[in-house]
């Protein structure tokens, strides 16, 4: 089924019409526990209301409002959502993350809003180094997906140049697509392929690597939300027996990419801290590692600098 950001046919209906619609389709969400807040998210999107619009209520007395679909075809949209649990990100077709809009689409991993501060990490990783120029060498973003941390990467580090590397054929091509919609395609350089394979001849000349790998234990992944299990890419997920598969890799490999005191920074799961610590500390490659919180508390990056 198509998403609410591709073209059609704009239909007019009046503000009462689309309160109507609006209160059934709450009404339907809290039954089917769903986030009553993803309607308005769905109606910012196809009528183009904004939220304060929304919340207040003010389109109820517009006599026309426009909209990308029919009201009828809105309503089977909601209940594909509600029913078969497609994320709603993939409804709309695009998901905030920092300050941008990203598009995403089924077979592409929806970033979180609770990886965005892996970036303002890497600044702090950078202005801590002893190394000079950091900010102006080569970065890597291994398992790009839609291209998040390689475009936040591209935004604050204007000097630097980005590689996002990805197994997934369409994942690149939405990464693609991301930078290029925020002015970014001749910063970031796209590389199809697994882990380090498209980059034997950086060895030794990265300044950094930023990733947000899979990491969820293979027997977890069944007690997963639907929207996530049922939808979102197995690969960008399963992180192994442990979870700590790709993670592993990444500490084993990396040391033959990065320049000395090069960052190594990661995302990974709450619990998985003294394990990663343990891994990076017995490669005896890194040094001044350390696990960092996210802004709810939760330990959720590691950090380590090539010795």
């Amino acid at each position: 089924m198509e998403n609410l950001t591709e073209d059609s046919q704009r239909t007019a209906v009046s503000g009462s019409d689309l309160e109507t619609w609006r209160s059934w389709a709450i009404s339907e969400s809290i039954a089917a526990n769903v986030l009553p807040q993803e309607v308005d998210w769905v109606l910012q999107e196809v009528a183009e209301l904004d939220r304060l619009s929304l919340k207040l209520e003010l389109f109820r007395q517009r006599s026309k409002i426009y909209l990308k679909f029919p009201l009828s075809y809105l309503e089977q949209l909601w209940r594909h959502r509600l029913k078969d649990r497609v994320p709603i990100q993939y409804l709309v077709g695009v998901t905030p993350w920092r300050n941008f809009l990203l598009k995403v689409a089924p077979g592409v991993f929806i970033p979180r809003p609770e990886t965005e501060l892996i970036i303002d990490l890497a600044v702090q990783a950078v202005q801590k180094s002893s190394i000079l120029n950091l900010n102006s060498g080569h970065w890597v973003d291994l398992g790009t997906g839609s291209g998040a941390i390689s475009i936040g990467l591209g935004i604050i580090f204007p000097k630097a140049k980005i590689h996002a590397v990805d197994y997934s054929e369409v994942a690149l091509a939405i990464a693609k697509e991301n930078a290029k919609n925020l002015g970014l395609s001749s910063k970031i350089q796209f590389h199809e392929g697994s882990w380090w394979t498209p980059l034997e001849n950086l060895k030794g000349k990265i300044s950094g690597l930023v990733s947000n790998p899979p990491y969820i234990p293979t027997e977890i992944l069944s007690q997963l939300q639907p929207e996530v299990k049922y939808h979102e890419p197995y690969l960008a997920l399963d992180g192994g027996k442990d979870g700590l598969e790709a993670i592993r890799y990444l500490v084993d490999s990396a040391p033959n990419y990065l320049q000395s005191g090069g960052i190594w920074l990661i995302e990974m799961m709450a619990g998985q801290g003294k394990n990663v610590a343990q891994l990076l500390e017995n490669s005896s490659n890194y040094h001044s590692i350390k696990i960092l919180s996210d802004l709810a508390g939760i330990q959720r990056f590691a950090l380590a600098y090539r010795t």
